[in-house]
């Protein structure tokens, strides 16, 4: 906890500059405060920053723009951490022990629907010069980063996505990039190392004005309609997995930076 510190510090630092003799027993309050109460403090954010990033990861939150100021360093921690990759690894192992129990029908028509921001791709580097979700998100700024095609690999999305087609499901990649944006991430997913793809669907001029969830449901439903079988789908966003046309089973990475209706 960084601000208690600082106004400890502060407190400490006006009164040495002033004109008084220094007399320990007018100490401004803040200076003596415990050790212990500094640690109780530490650990009440701790806590809040933890119960509202369990309120992200179950979509029990109303619409958010940006992260707490409060939990700054905790969603730093988390992303940059081993408790963000053991639960990447968790979601991956799960979702593969799901996909090998299946029996696949060897038409060709079982698929499995991957979101690609943050649940194929990586965009921490970006997130880490942007407050790990701080900032109000700029698109424009955002889309500078995507035309550079440099997002490295979630690698249990990529040991689960290597899985799931060695299994013979059809990989269906669904996501909210623009149209305008093909070239760069098909170079951005090959050069990650996802390939063989059946199908890689963007936004068009027609979808720009839909929300996350309705422009998903449109295109699974059209996968549905061409006699398709959405038996996996993984994303990072809830809007990658509700809505109409869900997936037998649905499998959510975590992300606490930043929020997609």
């Amino acid at each position: 906890m960084i601000i208690p510190r600082l106004f400890l510090f502060i407190s400490f630092f006006s009164l040495v500059l002033c004109n008084e003799k220094f007399n320990s027993h007018v100490l401004p309050r803040p200076l003596i405060l415990e050790t212990t109460q500094l640690r109780e403090l530490d650990n009440e954010v701790q806590l809040q920053c933890t119960s509202w990033r369990f309120g992200v990861e179950a979509n029990n939150l109303n619409p958010w723009k940006t992260i707490p100021l409060e939990c700054a360093e905790y969603v730093k921690d988390y992303m940059l951490g081993r408790a963000y990759r053991l639960d990447l690894e968790r979601v991956s192992n799960e979702a593969g022990i799901y996909a090998k129990s299946l029996e696949l029908s060897g038409d060709g028509k079982d698929i499995w629907v991957f979101d690609v921001d943050d649940t194929l791709l990586s965009h921490l580097p970006y997130y880490a010069d942007h407050g790990y979700g701080l900032e109000i998100f700029d698109p424009a700024e955002f889309n500078r980063w995507v035309d550079k095609a440099l997002a490295p690999a979630i690698e249990p999305s990529l040991k689960l996505y290597k899985e799931v087609m060695g299994l013979g499901f059809k990989v269906f990649l669904l996501t909210g990039r623009s149209e305008s944006q093909r070239s760069m991430t098909e170079e951005n997913l090959i050069n990650a190392g996802f390939q063989n793809w059946e199908k890689l669907i963007l936004r068009g001029s027609e979808d720009h004005a839909k929300l996350a969830t309705v422009f998903k449901s449109d295109k699974r439903s059209e996968m549905v309609k061409e006699g398709y079988r959405i038996l996996g789908n993984s994303g990072d966003q809830w809007s990658d997995l509700l809505g109409s046309f869900m997936s037998n089973r649905s499998f959510k990475l975590p992300n606490p930076m930043y929020f997609i209706v």
